[in-house]
């Protein structure tokens, strides 16, 4: 095996929790050879993969949706720049939406925040009398909804 990393040294270096290692590695995200003595050994290019993980992570994509994604990357060569494109391409738009949902929040809860909530007529988070209720569970004005009946 060569220069392959051990657990400890693979957290310390993506800053992921053994634990988080561990359940990946069952998860089946990232991949682990075993010594004589039962330990685990992983391939430097598992890095890029765990930080792949973490940042798919931050954005909102779930872990089985992780793990699909991953599936499709080649094993018996370390992923390419193409190969990291093809994959996140799929993600495009949601990553879109989030950037405009975040985007929204920046420029709307600014004034909410010890505001007093001085005019609900213009106020993101109120939904008064519930009645945007139909269009699902959340703060449905952040969250790009229409205020109904303003």
């Amino acid at each position: 095996m060569r220069e392959a990393l051990t657990i400890g040294e693979l957290s310390a270096r993506s800053g992921v929790a053994s634990s988080a290692l561990r359940y990946y590695e069952r998860l089946g995200l990232i991949r682990a050879d075993r010594t004589g003595g039962n330990q685990r050994r992983y391939e430097r290019s598992e890095l890029r993969r765990v930080a792949f993980i973490r940042i798919a992570q931050q954005v909102g994509v779930p872990l089985e949706e992780i793990r699909a994604a991953l599936a499709e990357l080649p094993e018996s060569r370390t992923p390419t720049r193409a190969d990291w494109a093809r994959l996140s391409r799929r993600w495009r738009a949601r990553l879109d939406d989030k950037i405009a949902m975040l985007t929204r929040l920046r420029d709307e809860l600014t004034d909410c925040i010890g505001c007093g909530c001085l005019s609900l007529q213009r106020c993101g988070l109120s939904n008064s009398s519930d009645r945007l209720a139909g269009a699902g569970p959340g703060p449905r004005i952040l969250l790009g909804d229409p205020p109904a009946g303003r």
